[in-house]
């Protein structure tokens, strides 16, 4: 696999710092799994080592390592995300792409996960605006989809696909989108344990643990009682995204089997300590939502924290 492009010196600098991560967001479930223990990788010419140094060796070969980061390239694998308007405007506009193979050519045939070709997301750098849009593809390669961008700023946008070439693996893919106006970024919103939208309360439990597979398990109540027929989106009854604070990078996730609610739970690996924001899609009575949280991955946060009911962002979908 290619080593790609970064997409900003400073994401590159901030993934340095953070570690790497693989990227939020198909169905709901894990974030990510840890990456396959790398064994038996010495330096050419330098001898095996032997009794207590070889055990320790081989402890250290077969550790578990963070997943790996996913949105933080422009290209990957051979794969390049191509964006025709890098510049969309402050409102309702439309965002045009394509995803080029080695060649330069763009890509026509891709492999349906989730009840799409591509996932595309679009978030702002502060987190607080989130987008789950479902592009169209024309015969040509060309992806077009209307977003409305409520100010200006910077965000980014994931492509996040399997292309249908032979022994293809997924790729997610991120680049830049710059929103011209004056632009004052929004803190990060505080953590908090339960999220309203819509008149629907919907809880979180579990942790998010740096390096260590863990259960998410988020529960959907409406006037107080719990909501046991949600409905399928994307193939589950529910879709996470997870994204990295700072970087943004974007963490896979996958769901549990499991029935039409009042819970829905993920298996999820934090690839580093640190803050990350938890976008939950559902459907219920026709229309999708969006709950959204802040988690401090490795860090404890307070009682208080924990319990307080939070709305904070724009979240929406295409």
């Amino acid at each position: 696999m290619n080593t790609g492009v970064k997409i900003t010196a400073f994401a590159a600098a901030l993934a340095a710092t953070f570690g790497t991560a693989y990227g939020v967001g198909q169905g709901i479930g894990p974030v990510g799994e840890p990456a396959k223990a790398v064994h038996g990788e010495h330096a050419g010419g330098t001898a095996e080592p032997e009794g207590e140094a070889a055990g320790h060796a081989a402890h250290e070969e077969g550790a578990a390592k963070p997943p790996a980061a996913g949105g933080l390239q422009v290209s990957e694998g051979g794969y390049t995300l191509a964006m025709e308007t890098p510049r969309p405007a402050v409102g309702r506009s439309v965002l045009k792409f394509s995803v080029k193979d080695a060649t330069g050519r763009k890509v026509t045939a891709y492999t349906t996960e989730h009840g799409k070709e591509l996932h595309f997301v679009v978030a702002s750098r502060d987190l607080t605006v989130y987008r789950h849009l479902h592009p169209v593809r024309a015969a040509d390669g060309t992806w077009s989809t209307p977003v409305d961008l409520p100010a200006a700023g910077g965000y980014k946008a994931f492509a996040d696909f399997k292309p249908a070439a032979k022994n293809a693996e997924g790729v997610t893919l991120g680049v830049d989108l710059s929103v011209p106006g004056a632009y004052a970024p929004r803190p990060l919103p505080a953590a908090a344990r339960t999220a309203t939208v819509d008149g629907y309360e919907v809880t979180l439990g579990g942790a998010l643990v740096p390096g260590r597979a863990g259960e998410l398990r988020l529960t959907v109540s409406k006037g107080g009682r719990p909501v046991t027929d949600l409905e399928p989106y994307l193939g589950a009854y529910g879709h996470l995204v997870a994204l990295r604070d700072g970087d943004l990078a974007y963490l896979h996730v996958h769901p549990h089997e499991g029935g039409p609610g009042p819970d829905v739970s993920f298996t999820a690996t934090a690839p580093s300590a640190g803050s990350y924001r938890l976008f939950l899609d559902f459907q219920h009575d026709g229309k999708v939502r969006t709950a959204a949280f802040t988690v401090h991955a490795g860090q404890t946060t307070t009682d208080g924290a924990d319990e307080a009911p939070h709305d904070a962002g724009d979240h929406t979908h295409g």
